[in-house]
């Protein structure tokens, strides 16, 4: 096999300046989330480091620190870490497009929501709101048990 080809070369080509590009985004996304940190309050170098930024944006949105196990454990973590960045882009107003976003195109959608005009409204999780008071109603305001015509028939008296 030759490898002194000039298809070697150019393949070694495409690959260094895919790498390029790779990081050169990498930087990006990570440059975005240091000033994401920044609008809520966060000190913006806990962006750069790997498990102390997921329990930074934990707090940033309002969930309880546990929440980094759930982000740990490999058949979770895609779905809680959807769940967070979520509940990230509703602490700073932007809605569901906006997570989608978020998560197919991080390298965009993360230094808009860290450069943009977008404020930091406070923790999105509804625990933070409600102070986790009451952990039991799943339901919170919007029981449906005190409908009254969500109610079983009576039968009538004689």
């Amino acid at each position: 096999m030759d490898y002194n080809s000039e298809y070697s070369s150019a393949a070694a080509g495409i690959g260094a300046g895919a790498i390029t590009i790779y990081l050169l985004l990498l930087v990006l996304t990570y440059i975005g989330l240091w000033k994401i940190f920044e609008k809520a309050g966060k000190p913006g170098w806990a962006a750069i480091i790997p498990i102390y930024n997921a329990i930074v944006l934990i707090e940033i949105v309002g969930k309880p620190t546990i929440w980094i196990l759930w982000l740990i454990i490999p058949c979770t973590s895609p779905i809680f870490g959807i769940w967070l960045v979520n509940l990230l882009s509703k602490s700073f107003g932007k809605t569901e497009g906006y997570t989608v976003g978020m998560v197919l195109l991080p390298f965009v959608f993360i230094p808009l929501l860290g450069f943009g005009d977008a404020k930091y409204l406070g923790p999105s999780a509804k625990e933070a709101q409600n102070g986790f008071n009451n952990p039991n109603n799943p339901f919170g305001n919007n029981n449906p048990f005190n409908d009254p015509f969500n109610k079983p028939p009576t039968t009538p008296e004689v």
